[in-house]
C-alpha cells in the first residue's frame, strides 16, 4: 500500500526531529556528565555493593536473635543384625525405617552479645552510607575538574590556532617583501621555522583535548567510541566564585568537620568497633540457653496383634486329689501368623511421638585463649578506629590549608599574568609597526610574538587554575561542586 504525501511528510519530520535530538544529546553539560558518572562509575558501584553487603549483615544479625528452628527427615534400609523396632532386641532381619524430628534452640541470656553485635552492624552500615556519599561527592568533583580541564585545553587550542594564523599572515607578507627585494630571504626562513613550531604547539594542544576527554570518559565509564562534545558555557570566567576572603582556612575547616562524609564515617566506625568489643567480651562469661524438640519414627516390620484372630484352647492339666473326678484345666491361646499385621503409619507416628526440653548452661573455662585473644583484638580495633579518625581529621585540615595557600598563589599568578599579557600586547604592537617598516629583524619580531603567545597561554592557565583552587575550597566547605 502506498503512503499518502501527508503521511510521508510526517515521517520525514519525525525522522528529522529524532536526528536533531540525537545531535543535541551529543553535547554534554557538566550536570549531564555528573549524573551519568554517578550511575555508571565503577568505583561508585563497588561502594554501593559494600553498602548492600553491610545491609545484609545487619539484617542477618537481627534475625540471629530469634531462636533457630530446624527439622530433619531421614529414611534407611537395614539389612542383617539390627535392633527390632518392635522388641528392641537384636535380630537378623531386613526392614526400612523413617525418622523425623524438629527442634528449637535459642539463648536466654548471653550478656547482650547479640544486641551489641546488632548495634555494631548498624553503625557499620551508617559508615558505609557516609562512604557512599563520599564516593559520590569525590566523583562529582573529579568530573567537574576534568570538565574544566577540557575547557582549558580547548581555550589553549584557540590561542594556538590564532598564533598559527598570525604567523601564516606574517609569512605571507614577508614572502611578498622578499620577492620585492625589501627584506632578506632569511626573514622568510625564520618565519617558516616559527610556523613549524606553532603548528607543533597546536597539535600538542589538540592532543591535550583528546587526552582530557578520555580522562572524562574514564570517570564516566563511557565507551571511548562514543563522541563527546562538552557544552561550553557562554563565559566561564563570569561564573560565581566565592571571594578568597570568605575562604579562610579555619572557617572552611570548621564547616568541613560537620559536612565531610569521611569524618562521619570514622565516627560510625569508632562506635561500631566499641559495640563489637562489647559483643566479643560477652564470650568471657557464662551463657544460658535452651533446646526443645519433638520426633517420631516408622518401620515397616513393626507389627500389631489382631485379637479376633487368636484361637483359644482348653487343655486338661490333671485332677484334684480331693475330687478325683474333677479335672483341672488350663486355658491357652494359639496365635497364628495371620493374626499379626503391620502397624499403620499414623498409629506408629502417634505411638512413637516424643518431646523434650532442656536448659544449657555454657561456662567457658579454657578454650585455647581464643575468646580473650579475640576480645583483646576487638579492643585494639577500637583504638585503631580512633587513630584513623584522628589521622583523617589531621589530613583534612592539612589539605584545606594547602588548598587555601594554592588558591592565594593562583590568584597572585593570575594577576601577574594579566599584567604580563597587557605588557606583551603593547610590545608586540610596537614590534609589528617596526617590523613592517623594516626597522626590526625577524628574530626579534618572532621573539616578541612568542612572548605574547606565551603570556596569553599563561593567563588562560592561571585563570583556570584559580577557578580549580577556589572550587576545591568550596567543595571542602559545602561538599558540592557547581559551575
Amino acid at each position: 500500500m502506498r503512503l499518502s504525501r501527508y503521511t510521508g511528510w510526517c515521517l520525514l519530520l519525525f525522522m528529522f526531529a529524532n536526528i536533531s535530538q540525537a545531535v543535541a544529546q551529543d553535547t554534554w553539560s557538566l550536570q549531564r556528565c555528573v549524573d551519568y558518572a554517578l550511575q555508571h562509575n565503577i568505583q561508585v558501584r563497588q561502594q554501593d555493593i559494600q553498602k548492600r553487603m553491610a545491609e545484609l549483615t545487619l539484617k542477618q544479625s537481627k534475625l540471629n536473635r530469634i531462636p533457630s528452628v530446624n527439622a530433619s527427615l531421614g529414611g534407611a534400609y537395614n539389612e542383617g543384625r539390627n535392633p527390632s523396632p518392635e522388641t528392641n532386641t537384636y535380630t537378623q532381619q531386613s526392614f526400612t525405617s523413617l525418622n523425623g524430628s524438629a527442634n528449637v534452640q535459642g539463648d536466654i541470656f548471653n550478656w547482650f552479645a547479640k544486641q551489641h553485635l546488632v548495634k555494631a552492624n548498624t553503625f557499620d552500615l551508617n559508615a558505609n552510607n557516609f562512604l557512599m556519599d563520599k564516593a559520590r561527592n569525590d566523583l562529582a568533583f573529579n568530573v567537574a575538574t576534568a570538565f574544566l580541564q577540557i575547557l582549558l585545553n580547548i581555550e589553549q587550542v584557540k590561542v594556538n590556532e590564532v598564533q598559527v594564523k598570525l604567523t601564516n599572515s606574517n609569512l605571507g607578507n614577508t614572502k611578498k617583501l622578499v620577492i620585492a627585494g625589501s627584506v632578506p630571504e632569511s626573514n622568510q626562513a625564520d618565519l617558516e621555522a616559527q610556523l613549524a613550531t606553532d603548528s607543533v604547539n597546536l597539535v600538542t594542544a589538540q592532543n591535550n583535548v583528546i587526552t582530557s576527554i578520555l580522562q572524562m570518559k574514564a570517570y564516566m565509564n563511557l565507551d571511548f567510541e562514543i563522541p563527546f562534545q562538552p557544552e561550553v558555557p557562554e563565559n566561564i570566567f563570569d561564573m560565581p566564585i566565592a571571594h578568597l576572603s570568605e575562604m579562610a582556612p579555619e572557617m572552611v575547616y570548621s564547616a568541613a568537620t560537620t559536612t565531610y562524609p569521611l569524618l562521619k564515617a570514622d565516627d560510625s566506625k569508632v562506635q561500631a568497633a566499641e559495640y563489637s568489643y562489647r559483643s566479643t567480651r560477652a564470650g568471657l562469661y557464662p551463657s544460658l540457653g535452651f533446646t526443645a524438640g519433638l520426633g517420631s519414627s516408622f518401620a515397616n516390620n513393626f507389627r500389631s496383634l489382631d485379637i479376633t484372630k487368636v484361637q483359644r484352647s482348653i487343655d486338661t492339666v490333671g485332677y484334684l486329689a480331693s475330687a478325683p473326678t474333677q479335672a483341672v484345666v488350663k486355658e491357652g491361646a494359639h496365635i497364628p501368623p495371620s493374626a499379626y499385621y503391620m502397624t499403620p503409619f499414623g498409629d506408629q507416628i502417634s505411638n512413637n511421638f516424643q518431646q523434650f526440653i532442656q536448659l544449657n548452661l555454657r561456662i567457658p573455662i579454657f578454650n585455647g585463649w581464643q575468646v580473650r585473644a579475640n576480645t583483646r583484638k576487638a579492643q585494639l580495633n577500637v583504638e585503631n578506629a580512633k587513630l584513623t579518625k584522628e589521622l583523617d581529621v589531621q589530613k583534612l585540615r592539612q589539605d584545606i590549608y594547602t588548598a587555601h595557600a594554592n588558591a592565594v598563589a593562583a590568584l597572585q599568578k593570575y594577576t601577574a599574568s594579566s599584567k604580563g599579557v597587557d605588557a606583551a600586547q603593547k610590545a608586540y604592537d610596537f614590534a609589528t609597526k617596526r617590523f613592517n617598516l623594516g626597522l626590526m629583524n625577524t628574530i626579534d619580531y618572532i621573539t616578541t610574538q612568542s612572548k605574547l603567545f606565551r603570556a596569553q597561554i599563561d593567563k588562560v592557565s592561571a585563570q583556570y587554575d584559580y577557578i580549580f583552587k577556589m572550587k576545591l575550597l568550596e567543595f571542602y566547605r559545602d561538599q558540592k561542586i557547581s559551575l
